[in-house]
């Protein structure tokens, strides 16, 4: 196993962030399970000449904190955090959950008021990195959790999640170049195009992407990767679309997702079970009820849901909307504490055009 997770820093460190010389490195871990990685992580960063700093948990204490904290603490920001997202050239976080429903019964509320208190720190990280100033990557270790939840053994899921990553390959990077090299062809096509118009089963839904940035996912910010996303024009979101992928946001559940938009805002939102969680978060603010991502899956390896979004939004065949916050990097505006990414399979019908012509089919593109 030891060569697993040196394989899987060198991906982290040279790769996905590209640390040289001299940079600051963060490394987030959020329980004991992800030891072997951030042990493999920080030695690739001291062996390339930078400067790593540890940020490990116990555990998830996000529920205590959103049951116990009042408003003044829901509200504060510590001055480290602060200068931390202002300072630090790389960040690398690994998520190595022991219960992934611990945030299911928090109060939604209290979850709103420290989301729009924290936006800050999230829209720094994203137009630094936008301006190419720092880099960031998301990345998870098999845990209990994470099998359980994916309905499979521990075993089984360690297999999955490294061949996701390509990690089974002699060269995951290599793999994940060809993968950047295929999509930006896809994203070339995609830029210049106006409006990209979604059809399949309760689906029909047009978004207008002029002057938008499509971009390559290929384990530069997630790892595994494997999409080509942009951010809508903020109002031009317009029809409806259904979700047949089960939707998962901190521990909670939303099947069979049916929303209807109009001039780029849900004005209509059902679901078989989880309505009233998925209106809750539609409400979260002001931005959440708009569209900030379309995207399309490419990862071929991810092929059913497992109830961990860093995986199942790149189900190869399968396309996602989000809603809530935009990415800077796309040209896209849209502010909100939410952002939700609920998936849609492809594979039974659904096509997508862009300015008319059919550029993809049945969980295929034809371009």
């Amino acid at each position: 196993m030891n060569d697993i997770w040196t394989k899987y820093a060198k991906v982290l460190v040279d790769y996905s962030t590209k640390v040289k010389k001299g940079d600051l490195v963060v490394i987030r871990a959020t329980s004991p399970m992800a030891e072997n990685l951030v042990k493999a992580v920080y030695k690739r960063v001291l062996e390339v000449g930078g400067h790593p700093v540890v940020r490990a948990s116990i555990c998830d204490m996000s529920d205590i904190f959103i049951k116990y904290a009042n408003d003044e603490q829901l509200d504060y920001i510590d001055p480290m955090s602060q200068l931390e997202y202002e300072k630090v050239d790389k960040y690398i976080s690994i998520g190595a959950p022991l219960n992934v429903k611990n945030m299911a019964r928090a109060d939604k509320d209290k979850l709103a008021r420290r989301a729009k208190a924290t936006r800050p720190l999230s829209e720094k990280l994203l137009s630094r990195s936008a301006k190419g100033e720092a880099s960031w990557v998301i990345a998870d270790v098999p845990t209990n959790a994470l099998a359980q939840e994916a309905k499979m053994s521990f075993d089984e899921y360690s297999e999955f999640l490294f061949n996701a990553c390509f990690l089974n390959l002699d060269d995951p990077v290599a793999k994940l170049q060809e993968m950047d090299k295929e999509q930006t062809r896809y994203c070339e096509y995609l830029n210049k195009c106006s409006e990209i118009h979604i059809i399949g089963e309760k689906t029909d839904i047009t978004f207008n992407t002029k002057g938008r940035k499509w971009i390559s996912c290929s384990g530069l910010n997630n790892y595994p990767d494997g999409e080509v996303f942009t951010s809508p024009v903020e109002d031009s979101a317009n029809g409806e679309i259904y979700f047949d992928f089960p939707a998962i946001y901190r521990g909670n559940e939303a099947h069979k997702i049916h929303l209807t938009l109009k001039d780029g805002k849900v004005i209509k939102a059902e679901a078989e079970k989880g309505e009233e969680f998925l209106k809750s978060m539609l409400n979260l603010d002001k931005g959440a009820s708009f569209v900030g991502e379309i995207a399309i899956g490419t990862n071929e390896m991810v092929k059913d849901v497992t109830g961990n979004i860093l995986f199942d939004e790149k189900i190869g065949g399968s396309i996602h909307m989000a809603c809530g916050a935009s990415y800077p990097e796309t040209g896209g505006k849209n502010v909100s504490g939410l952002h939700w990414d609920i998936i849609k399979n492809m594979k039974n019908g659904g096509k997508i055009f862009a300015d008319g012509t059919l550029i993809y089919e049945n969980g295929k593109f034809l371009i």
